[in-house]
């Protein structure tokens, strides 16, 4: 039994330590993650995000000059 609680142990420390690298690991990591999100991603989807809604204002725009050409007959 003592053979069995050494392996459990053994076990133990090895997932323990390989989980304080990996969270040492993040820690680091996690700085140059948060910039790279800052200095690319955000710049991206916004630049993203202004072509689209031009291109819904002028589609908007083609929408009501559509209506004005075309009124609608009242419905009875």
């Amino acid at each position: 039994m003592n053979d069995f609680n050494r392996k459990v142990e053994d076990a133990s420390s090895r997932v323990g330590k390989t989980v304080a690298d990996a969270a040492e690991r993040l820690e680091k990591e996690i700085p140059e993650f948060i910039k790279y999100l800052n200095d690319e991603v955000v710049p991206a989807v916004r630049q993203h995000s202004t072509k689209a809604l031009r291109v819904a204002s002028e589609k908007l725009t083609e929408l009501a000059d559509y209506m004005e050409q075309h009124p609608s007959s009242p419905k009875k």
